[in-house]
């Protein structure tokens, strides 16, 4: 082994051994900088070989993504697939060749930098010190005089130990050199040759893995050949088509415009129209209709979900329109809105005229078919519409609002014409429809009818509960109670023209309506069963000639046969004049009550109209008790919000009651608030679907919404906020309903006021006027509906005895 610093030389420490070590101290400065120039290209190296791989990554991901697309190519997909495979496995490999990169280079030098070329510095740096230690002891005992003994000595003991101290280190630094220059060689030639090693793996795995990818690359080239042949035919082909195309005549788009109703993609006809929008510029705009599935929708780009039009066009009609300036413009007119739209010529409005026409008759007789093949597969059971209590129990357990609806009696057909499985639905009034009549329904106003579809709509469980409530038998005893009387018959179904005028006679100018009857419940069926003997009295005072005088009959008895019982006679006498008359009424009711407790055969006090009134012009009007006997509609209204009789709501609003009456006896409160002191949220809900004004307010300056919070009625609180409720309105006192929650220590209404008000300064704030406010607040507010409507014992916290809903 040669030794780059010699031993002998270090201990003389001669001249050559210092130029040695200067020679050696050069070099290993010099070795440091190239290796750490060395290690920091290679990190370079990495860092560029990573940014590779992550851009390779990308562009492999990319070539996944084409394959994907190119689904419907099984050649494509399969391919790019196959590459897409093959370059990820170099992308490992080529991850594998950095990782040993590291280790190889950039680990094991710069080990070798910082371990064995640190220890060459720190053995340097002691040398160099103990050297100068050494000189100075050198010059000390040199310059020592002779006489001074002592000096002398102490002069002679330093340079010893100097001497002695300066051998070892210096022993020690030679053989650190030594090392260091023999180590170098076997370090950079490890870690070079471990890098070459590293490239041939990865050059022999990208072999093998192109010597496997190679078969299927050959055949994929023959039938890249194929394809190019066959795409230069099918050039051919498309070329020779254009130019037969770009000979025939386009002056005119009408010749290609036709529609065909049994078209296999239900598109009846399709084409560019111009809609005028509803806006106050009345704007025009070009969009591509089309006639499809019964109905009339329009897009503005293809990938937009169509815009409906018309949702059924059985309900709607359409026309010419010539009174605008445009030319060509026809009219779709449905119950709720008008569409004014215009084609390019003449040919193509009478084109569009004709289609819709056409679907709407093609319509209509698809539906005949349909409803003769429900009535031959559908034979509802009618004993189950008779058991009213279990098919409410039912209600409740989670049916389709359909299945729910038309469980209730007289709901399996349609309110006005009877055909069988409605599927439509009046909200405010509680009855089934055809969708025929609905159409009809839905042209009369909302005011009238409110139509909703009992399949396709969703429905609020205070609705669901408000429609199995009622039903047709109930509304059609209220609407339809002098119908045999006067000899009408009711429309069949398909008979439109006959549906429009009976249903406008029926709901809009009531013509069937009995103005004297009233609707009794079975409790007050039970109440009025009067002895035959009393009957007998009774028809022999009300089967009284026209012209007999007033006093010919008793008048006491004949107030007394009314159609209230006494219990009801005196409740009414705070809304009537207590004059001497009435009194004698009500000290004559001890003999009506006499009458009823002799325990002979008795009958229910519902006789027909012609029994108990004469003509409403030759009546005496003398009679009060006549006048008592046929309540204010408004006042029959009042009472029955209170009492929670649906059945006496209806009538009431059939015999025209101001929904917003108020009383002026009583605060002028509102048959809404009396709902809310009843306790019902079915009745508050009857009230607002009939147009209740949900904000107006009694004499104390309180709401519906603020006694609905002094009761701690929450399901009434939450349904009033849904329907728009003011909770910022103050009483006389100065409270707002929430102050009023507050005090009252109700957590539920307190959480719904706050949270209604939040969502309020929330789309206030962001300019969402008229939307419903976010998901969470629609989710909180649906489940207080549907537990004020199912489950009403688990919000009263408060009143735990209160009445059930």
């Amino acid at each position: 082994m040669k030794m780059t610093v010699d031993f002998e030389e270090c201990l003389k420490d001669s001249p050559r051994f210092r130029a040695a070590l200067e020679e050696v101290e050069g070099d290993v400065a010099e070795l440091e900088l190239k290796l750490d120039k060395l290690v920091k290209l290679c990190i370079a190296m990495i860092d560029t070989g990573k940014a590779f791989c992550a851009a390779n990554k990308q562009f492999m991901n990319g070539i996944r993504d084409l394959a994907q697309y190119s689904s419907n190519d099984a050649v494509v997909e399969t391919s790019l697939t196959k590459f897409s495979d093959s370059l990820q496995e170099m992308i490992n490999f080529h991850t594998i060749l950095f990782d040993q990169t590291q280790r190889s280079i950039k680990a094991q030098l710069q080990n070798f930098v910082k371990e064995d070329l640190r220890k060459f510095k720190d053995a340097k740096k002691q040398f160099e010190k103990v050297s100068e230690e050494k000189e100075n002891a050198l010059v000390k005992n040199a310059q020592v005089q002779r006489n001074k003994q002592h000096e002398v000595e102490e002069a002679a003991n330093i340079l010893t130990a100097t001497r002695k101290c300066f051998r070892h280190i210096a022993l020690d630094y030679v053989l650190q050199i030594n090392v260091l220059q023999s180590k170098r060689r076997s370090e950079i030639l490890k870690s070079m040759l471990s890098f070459m090693y590293a490239h041939l793996a990865f050059f022999h795995q990208g072999y093998d893995l192109f010597s496997e990818l190679g078969p299927y690359m050959k055949d994929l080239g023959a039938q890249l050949d194929r394809l190019v042949v066959d795409a230069a035919k099918e050039k051919r082909e498309m070329e020779q088509k254009h130019s037969t195309i770009q000979q025939k005549d386009f002056s005119s788009d009408d010749s290609k415009l036709e529609y065909n109703v049994d078209a296999a993609n239900g598109i009846v006809m399709e084409g560019y129209l111009f809609k005028r929008a509803s806006n106050a510029f009345k704007t025009w705009n070009r969009r591509w209709f089309s006639i499809q599935n019964n109905q009339l929708v329009y897009q503005k780009k293809f990938k937009d979900s169509p815009t409906v039009v018309v949702e059924d066009l059985r309900l709607c009609t359409v026309k010419h329109c010539e009174d605008i300036e445009r030319r060509f413009c026809f009219e779709v007119v449905s119950p709720t809105k008008s569409c004014m739209l215009q084609a390019d010529s003449e040919k193509l409005r009478q084109a569009w005229i004709k289609a819709v026409q056409t679907s709407i008759a093609t319509a209509y007789r698809e539906k005949g078919d349909e409803s003769e093949k429900l009535d031959k597969k559908s034979s509802p059971s009618t004993g189950s519409l008779d058991s009213g209590s279990e098919s409410k129990e039912k209600l409740l357990k989670g049916e389709s609002a359909l299945q729910r609806v038309q469980c209730i009696p007289g709901n399996t057909s349609c309110c006005d014409c009877g055909l069988a499985d409605p599927r439509w639905a009046s909200i405010n009034l509680g009855i089934t429809l055809c969708i025929e009549c609905s159409g009809i329904h839905r042209s009369l106003g909302v005011h009238f009818s409110k139509v909703r579809s009992l399949t396709l709509d969703t429905w609020e469980p205070e609705l669901l509960k408000l429609m199995c409530e009622l039903g047709n038998d109930v509304i059609n005893r209220v609407y339809e109670a002098k119908l045999e009387k006067m000899g009408v018959k009711k429309p069949q179904p398909g008979q439109r023209q006959e549906k429009e005028a009976y249903i406008r006679a029926k709901y809009v100018e009531r013509k069937f309506v009995d103005k004297y009857s009233t609707l009794l419940s079975p409790s007050e069926q039970e109440k009025r069963i009067i002895s035959k003997s009393c009957e007998d009295q009774r028809l022999s005072h009300t089967r009284v000639s026209v012209h007999t005088p007033v006093a010919a009959v008793n008048s006491d008895e004949a107030r007394r046969e009314s159609l209230f019982c006494p219990d009801e006679l005196d409740s009414l006498f705070s809304y009537f004049d207590t004059s001497s008359k009435l009194r004698s009424i009500k000290s004559n009711d001890s003999g009506i009550q006499q009458c009823s407790d002799d325990g002979r055969e008795s009958l229910p006090s519902t006789v027909s109209a012609n029994s108990l009134y004469e003509p409403e012009g030759e009546r005496q009007e003398s009679s009060v008790f006549l006048d008592s006997k046929h309540l204010n509609p408004g006042l029959q209204l009042y009472r029955a919000s209170y009492e929670k009789n649906l059945p006496k709501m209806a009538e009431a609003l059939a015999h025209g009651a101001d929904v917003n009456w108020a009383n002026s006896d009583e605060n002028q409160a509102t048959p809404l608030i009396q709902a809310v002191l009843g306790g019902s949220l079915v009745t508050c809900e009857f009230l607002l679907q009939n147009g209740a004004n949900v904000n107006q307010r009694d004499v104390q300056g309180r709401g519906p919404l603020h006694h609905a919070t002094v009761l701690g009625h929450t399901g009434q609180v939450c349904l009033f906020l849904k329907r728009g409720a003011n909770q910022h309105a103050t009483d006389e006192e100065g409270k707002d309903p929430l102050s009023i929650a507050v005090e009252a220590a109700n957590a539920d209404i307190v959480t719904l006021l706050r949270l209604a008000r939040m969502n309020e300064e929330m789309r206030e704030s962001e300019g969402l006027y008229g939307q419903p406010g976010d998901e969470t607040y629609q989710d909180i507010f649906r489940d207080f509906s549907q537990m004020a409507s199912n489950n009403p014992e688990k919000l009263n916290r408060f009143q735990q005895d209160s009445q059930k809903f």
